[in-house]
Formats: structure tokens, C-alpha cells, sequence
């Protein structure tokens, strides 16, 4: 969060606004102010309850539910960025180990869709079915509630100059946040010598080619891990 306060303010600093001239068609949906407001209370409700309910309680799960709400609530310009969070809130937190994070990472990575859901697998890992079912809803929460809250205001939103300047830093930022996440946990964590190094070379050159289905990388590093590493 420190990194992108501070794209936000150096934003604000060293970018000139600029107000767009383009004309954007809004958005049809007609929501309620009272319940965007009831939305945007219960996000600040469960980013505030949730850690004094897991704290005092000290149920796997809720903590699980308050990790993965967190890392929902504070994630900003896509997936990847969410990775230090997750490894800080789980593997920090030993409700999964590190070598069970990184190979669901990898599994998620596989698979269609965001790479939120790969929050199912790690409250598999830490809770069974169950813990899957809270952490997938936990993580996409947030997101969804603050949706709802910002929709009626989303066109002045969009429109505003100088929210814009600000996004500008913020997008900077997360930039060098998913340069981070790349190096820390996933380099880290799965380059340990130089033979993993040379299969992540491959199967990267085997990526950019475009040859190979992306579905099937994971599962022929697996194979080439197990056979050679």
C-alpha cells in the first residue's frame, strides 16, 4: 500500500491534470445511492471487523476469511499484485507452506479465469472444502462491494482530471509492485540453481513462441521437474 500511496503522490507532484475532452457514453444501471452507501459500509465494516473477530476468536477460519478479505480489499491493477499479500497473509501465517503456495500458483495459473480463484486452493490447503468456499467468497467480496458503491458516482469518476492524474501514479506503481511479485515469492521460491533456472528458460521461450498451448506448460514443468530437477 506504501508503494502506491506514493505513485499516487509523486502523481500529483510531478504530472500536469489533463481534462479530456472525449465524450463517454455512461453506464445504464440505475442503482440507488442508499445502496451504494450500505455497500461501501459494509466493505469498511469487514476490512475493520473481520481482523478483531479473527484476533479474538483464533478460528482457522477466521482468520483465513480476514486474510483473504484483506489481501481482496487492498489489491489494486490486477491479479499478480496480489501475490505478496497472499504469501504474507498464508505463508507468513503458516497456513500453508511455501512449496504447497507456489505449486497452487503455478496450477492457477493454468486454469481460465482470474487468478483470484486461485484463493480456493489455498483455503483447501489450510481448511478442506470449506475453507475453499470462504476463501474464494472472502477474496471476491470486497471487490464487488465496493462495485456497488462507487457505481452511481462512476462517470464523474471517470471524467475527473484530476483522478486521473492520480490513477496515472497508482498504475506506475503497480508496475513495479508486479515486478516484485515476480522476483519475490515466485523467483525466489522456484529458482534455486541453475537447472531451474534452464527449464524456466524453456518453457518461458516455449511461451513466447505461441506453439504451445499454455495449458499444457504446466503440467510438461512438472514433468520435466520431476524427471530432471
Amino acid at each position: 500500500m506504501g508503494a502506491l500511496f506514493s505513485g499516487a503522490l509523486l502523481a500529483l507532484i510531478i504530472l500536469t491534470p489533463k481534462q479530456s475532452n472525449t465524450q463517454v457514453e455512461g453506464l445504464n444501471i440505475h442503482l440507488s445511492k442508499s445502496t451504494a452507501w450500505t455497500a461501501g459500509l459494509l466493505f469498511l465494516a469487514g476490512l475493520i471487523l473481520l481482523p478483531v473477530i479473527a484476533f479474538t476468536s483464533g478460528h482457522s477460519l477466521w482468520l483465513l476469511s480476514d486474510s483473504m478479505y484483506r489481501a481482496g480489499s487492498l489489491v489494486f491493477g490486477g491479479g499478480h499484485v496480489v501475490l505478496p499479500l497472499l504469501h504474507a497473509e498464508t505463508v507468513n501465517q503458516q497456513l500453508i507452506t511455501a512449496d504447497n503456495f507456489l505449486a497452487g500458483y503455478g496450477a492457477a495459473q493454468a486454469m481460465p479465469g482470474p487468478l483470484f480463484s486461485f484463493s480456493a486452493f489455498i483455503g483447501a490447503q489450510a481448511s478442506g472444502s470449506l475453507g475453499a468456499l470462504i476463501a474464494l467468497v472472502s477474496i471476491f467480496l470486497p471487490g464487488c462491494l465496493l462495485l456497488l458503491a462507487i457505481l452511481p458516482i462512476w462517470q464523474a469518476v471517470r471524467t475527473n482530471a484530476r483522478l486521473q492524474q492520480l490513477l496515472l501514479g497508482v498504475n506506475a506503481a503497480v508496475v513495479g509492485l508486479l515486478a516484485a511479485a515476480l522476483y519475490n515469492p515466485v523467483i525466489t521460491a522456484g529458482i534455486r540453481d541453475w537447472k531451474d533456472a534452464l527449464l524456466a528458460c524453456v518453457l518461458l521461450g516455449l511461451l513466447a513462441s505461441g506453439r504451445v498451448p499454455v495449458l499444457l506448460l504446466v503440467p510438461m514443468g512438472a514433468i520435466a521437474g520431476w524427471l530432471f530437477l
